[in-house]
């Protein structure tokens, strides 16, 4: 997954307004104190957004508040981590997801899962 900045006077361009929403595949993980400025995670590329190579400072975590405020490269790993499970849906679901349409199907939609989010 890739690590984006986006500013606050950014946001109505890229996420739309209220009453106009722009579907984004991405996931907001961190905000200034003031909330002049996010930084978002995207398996896919973001054109018009910073793309960050490490956190930078002055941001705190918002994605998983019990986890604490501070972000940094361990915990935006540990984010993608968390996504990624939560990807995969319960087991329950996908024994189901077997028994309706067979362990083929599954393997396919497993390895999809895999792919879309880098390890």
């Amino acid at each position: 997954m890739k690590l984006y900045k986006i500013e606050e006077s950014n946001c109505a361009t890229f996420f739309g307004t209220p009453e106009n929403p722009i579907a984004r595949d991405v996931t907001i993980i961190a905000q200034t104190p003031s909330c002049d400025a996010f930084l978002l995670l995207s398996k896919d590329a973001q054109d018009g957004l910073e793309l960050l190579s490490t956190v930078p400072s002055g941001f705190d975590f918002t994605y998983c508040q019990e986890w604490g405020l501070t972000i940094n490269d361990d915990v935006v790993d540990r984010v993608i981590l968390d996504l990624r499970k939560k990807s995969y849906d319960s087991w329950e679901n996908q024994l189901e997801e077997i028994y309706d349409h067979g362990i083929d199907n599954w393997k396919i939609r497993i390895a999809q899962v895999k792919a879309d989010i880098p390890k």
